[in-house]
């Protein structure tokens, strides 16, 4: 049989050289390869139950399929220069094994509804990935939280020191943060979860297929309710590459204090040798570049999202080829998200914590929020008690000392509401304590945050364990 291409019938000129090269995605869409050889099975036997294939045809064409899966992962199989994708290279595998049974694959069907059913199929499993993934570093940062409950870290803001808190409230925001990530996935599979096959090329299949059947038999919980819209949209792309952008913000982050922390002028952590690198000049380097590689692949991450985006907006209302570039965005994405959690797990799960450097570097000014509260539950407006702590800083400052230096004279010089108990103030583990309200950082706070976590963590139907 002569090759061409599978729409080549009314073409008289064969296709440029350099169009072959520009065109062709079958270097980047393997990734597909076993989605689209379920996605063959299940529309060939959707073929069958309409007469299209007979029961014996539809062995033939399913141990082929079973075949050509089984070649392309032992790498027995080449691509030709007609392939432009791997959905074409399926079916001119098939059709060289199995003759016309192979070549009658296609019908009722389009590489546009072939290629996006491929792709949701694709997305579910590596949002599965992705989730599993994230759960990791929630346990890990569980873990960690267990242990430092009383482990009092300076609290930030603007890098400046701004009040004390302990690490394990620290650990834990993360956790919640990321548990937003784990709906915002759940309900991107949601609205993947849609079967756009038999959409035709954007009018439906002209073959009486049982669309509510062949959903389930790809595992999709539904099918499309409209062609134009399953064969042309890609808002399940772009609301992916959002919740992907989203969980790396919240790594890169964290991977920001990280770094910070762990350098010389702080040593609050350091990070473990498995997750740091050398230089090739200075024997002393040990840097965090596995962090520094979770920040740099986030604006990576965000310029995927950014691609799909500015694809989407000015494309009309069907297919184009433009939504070729769908792919490669996504891919990258997904991978780079998933690899970065599984880094990230790894760097806090060996992370060593050295409780005693975060309390001495505690500066006593962090306890200025705790004056002014202290002149409020003696009666004075917080106002006016913030403007007499402010002077009491502003006196400390001049004078050179820090503001658990100041005697209570000097307190009440600013305010005859001072007594004794003003001393009490400048304990950490006080401060704490005086934060037990839900969602603040006390000890009773934070141990209702922990099982809080626990639970969640218990609680998680994961995708990764739905059936696929």
């Amino acid at each position: 049989m002569t090759e061409q291409k599978i729409w080549s019938g009314r073409f008289r000129e064969k296709t440029a050289s350099l169009m072959e090269s520009f065109s062709t995605s079958v270097f980047f869409d393997q990734k597909l390869f076993q989605a689209d050889i379920r996605v063959n099975k299940a529309w060939a036997t959707s073929l069958q139950e309409i007469g299209v294939y007979s029961k014996s045809e539809l062995d033939k064409v399913l141990y082929a399929l079973d075949q050509i899966e089984r070649e392309f992962i032992s790498g027995q199989l080449t691509l030709s220069d007609l392939d432009e994708d791997i959905h074409s290279a399926n079916e001119r595998w098939l059709t060289e094994k199995i003759g016309p049974l192979g070549a009658r694959i296609h019908t009722g069907r389009s590489r546009n509804d072939q290629v996006v059913t491929d792709l949701k199929i694709y997305l579910k499993d590596h949002l599965r990935k992705l989730e599993d993934a994230i759960s990791h570093i929630q346990n890990a940062l569980v873990q960690l939280a267990d242990q430092h409950r009383r482990t009092v870290l300076p609290g930030f803001t603007h890098l400046r020191q701004a009040q004390p808190i302990s690490f394990a409230h620290y650990l834990l925001s993360l956790f919640f943060q990321l548990q937003r990530d784990v709906h915002r996935i759940k309900e991107t599979f949601d609205r993947c979860d849609v079967m756009p096959l038999g959409s035709g090329a954007l009018a439906g299949a002209a073959f009486d297929i049982d669309r509510d059947k062949l959903a389930q038999r790809l595992g999709f919980s539904r099918c499309s309710e409209n062609s134009i819209d399953a064969t042309s949209d890609r808002d399940f792309v772009t609301e992916a590459l959002f919740v992907a952008s989203q969980v790396m913000l919240h790594l890169s982050r964290t991977a920001e204090d990280f770094i910070i922390w762990s350098s010389e002028p702080y040593r609050y952590i350091d990070i473990h040798e498995t997750y740091s690198t050398g230089s090739s000049m200075m024997p002393q380097k040990k840097n965090p570049d596995s962090l520094e590689l979770i920040r740099g692949k986030t604006a990576r991450v965000v310029g995927d999202l950014t691609v799909l985006l500015n694809l989407m907006k000015g494309i009309p209302t069907a297919y184009v080829r433009d939504l070729q570039e769908d792919k490669e965005p996504l891919f990258d994405a997904l991978e780079q998200t998933t690899s970065c959690c599984l880094i990230m797990a790894g760097v806090i799960a060996s992370l060593h914590v050295d409780a005693l450097t975060m309390l001495e570097s505690l500066d006593p000014a962090l306890y200025a929020t705790d004056l002014a509260d202290y002149l409020v539950r003696k009666g004075e407006p917080f106002r006016q008690a913030h403007h007499i702590v402010g002077q009491i800083v502003s006196y400390a400052e001049k004078e050179k000392k820090s503001l658990s230096e100041c005697n209570l004279d000097e307190f009440r010089h600013y305010s005859k509401l001072f007594d004794r108990d003003v001393l009490e103030l400048f304990d950490p583990q006080n401060a704490l304590a005086r934060r037990n309200l839900k969602g603040g950082t006390g000890p009773k706070s934070v141990a209702q945050q922990l099982e809080t976590a626990k639970k969640i963590l218990d609680d998680n139907q994961f995708l990764f364990t739905r059936p696929v």
